[in-house]
């Protein structure tokens, strides 16, 4: 077992780069939206939308090959279904918050929009972090975990020693 404060650091080594990651991924969801709502006459949760699919093609590869490189690499298929079923669940929340301050409270000006884009993003954000970490980029177990682990399943399939019993 390892000690506490392993454990955390790992943990806040592991925010970091979710967060490092995720503010790029920030910078090319904006950059993206602000672009594709100037150059095109799209409504702004369709402007939203893409750029949220672009931002997390992006995220998927910071997060495979940097964030969570080290993590369990079998079952590529089921990790990116995951990954698209989780990002596709923080699209909803991230473009709900868009969409509820645009057509619920007619907020639609460039910068309102970018504000709660930005909000948005920052509640998907939370559950994001959550899911990927929990079911997509699942934590592959040491090898000294592996070995207690066949260990004490050898020993409760072995028979136990008969031992006599003195009257």
């Amino acid at each position: 077992m390892e000690p506490r404060s392993s454990g955390l650091q790992r943990l806040v080594r592991e925010v970091a780069k979710f967060g490092t990651v995720g503010v790029a991924g920030i910078f090319v969801n904006l950059a993206v939206f602000n672009l594709v709502r100037s150059a095109s006459h799209l409504q702004v949760v369709r402007a939203s939308i893409i750029a949220t699919v672009v931002a997390i093609a992006f995220n998927y590869v910071g997060f495979r090959y940097w964030t969570y490189r080290d993590r369990e690499k079998s079952g590529r298929t089921k990790e990116l279904t995951l990954f698209l079923f989780f990002s596709a669940i923080g699209l909803v929340i991230e473009n709900g918050v868009l969409y509820a301050a645009t057509y619920g409270f007619g907020w639609d000006t460039p910068l309102q929009s970018n504000f709660f884009k930005f909000a948005g993003i920052g509640v998907a954000t939370l559950f994001r972090f959550w899911s990927y970490r929990t079911w997509v980029f699942r934590v592959e177990p040491s090898r000294e975990a592996e070995s207690i682990l066949a260990a004490a399943s050898q020993s409760r399939t072995e028979p136990e020693p008969k031992t006599q019993r003195v009257p």
